[in-house]
Order: C-alpha cells, then structure tokens, then sequence
C-alpha cells in the first residue's frame, strides 16, 4: 500500500487551497496513480509556526506500477506545477506531498537536495498525517515499528486532536 499525504497552506493559480488538492488529485490520476481511497479534508494549524496560515490536509491510498523515486519525481513535478517554491524548511507553500508510506518498504531517498525517508519519519507524532490516514485505513500497521495507525492516533495529545477539524 502506498499512501500519500497532501497539505496547503497557500492558495495557487488553481484556487484556494482546497482547489490546489484536488489538482493533485487529478495530476495523479492523469499520470497512472490509482487513487484507491482519499480522506476527507482537514483544516489544521500550521506546524511548527503556528502563526503561519493554516494548511488544509488530506491523505490517500494510491496504486501505481511507478517505482518509489518516479513516484517522488512525479510528486515534485506536480508541487512545482501548483506553484511551490521552496524556500525555508516549513515555509508557507501551495502544495506539500509527502510519501508516508511505500509498499511495506523502509527507503532513503537522495533527490534535488531533498532528503527523503519511508516511512516518512515524523508522520506518528502529526495529526495532520495520523488523522486523515486512520480515516483511510484504520488497521494500517507501520511496517518498521509494526503499529497500527490507531494506536497512533491513541497517543496523540488531546490538545492535537482538537486542533484539527473535518471540513
């Protein structure tokens, strides 16, 4: 299983920052990945700089016949296509997708000075990742640590979870 995480906390020339998930959405089903399953949207708080406008977020199980770094060029290619530009780490930015998840695979990842680690290595401790993805698929087990994504959403602090709102 591959799953997907999408946040925007800027709105891009394809609208406001829900309109700039859903262009993902489409560029990935226009580039051969399967969307099996997508969560609802969430509006979170920004993180770390809470001051910053705050992201809206969704998460997916996708299938695609790509391997892990042609998945990752294609994801870069469509954040670059929202408008992304990457400046400092954190910054504001149309449109992040992360790979949180690849195949039950544990990778690192060197590409355009991006450093890429799967399963993505801070996802357990984000609501904004941890939320939509029980959404999806509630007995998913991290294939490194072997726990489920409910057990994740179990440790989260209360004051995590009541940052974060369906939409």
């Amino acid at each position: 299983m591959i799953i997907l995480s999408f946040g925007s906390n800027l709105n891009s020339k394809f609208g406001d920052r829900k309109k700039t998930i859903e262009f993902a959405y489409r560029e990935l089903i226009n580039n051969n990945v399967r969307i099996i399953k997508r969560s609802k949207f969430y509006k979170t708080i920004s993180y770390p700089n809470k001051n910053s406008p705050k992201f809206i977020n969704s998460a997916a199980c996708v299938n695609t016949l790509l391997d892990e770094h042609k998945l990752l060029s294609l994801l870069l290619k469509i954040e670059k296509k929202a408008g992304r530009v990457r400046s400092t780490k954190n910054a504001p930015r149309t449109l992040d997708i992360d790979i949180i998840f690849f195949n039950n695979k544990i990778i690192n990842i060197k590409k355009n000075n991006i450093n890429i680690t799967i399963p993505h290595k801070n996802y357990s401790k984000r609501e904004f990742v941890v939320v939509p993805i029980f959404e999806i698929a509630p007995n998913f087990r991290d294939p490194e640590t072997k726990i489920k994504i409910l057990e994740l959403k179990n440790k989260l602090k209360q004051s995590q979870i009541d940052s974060i709102r369906k939409l």
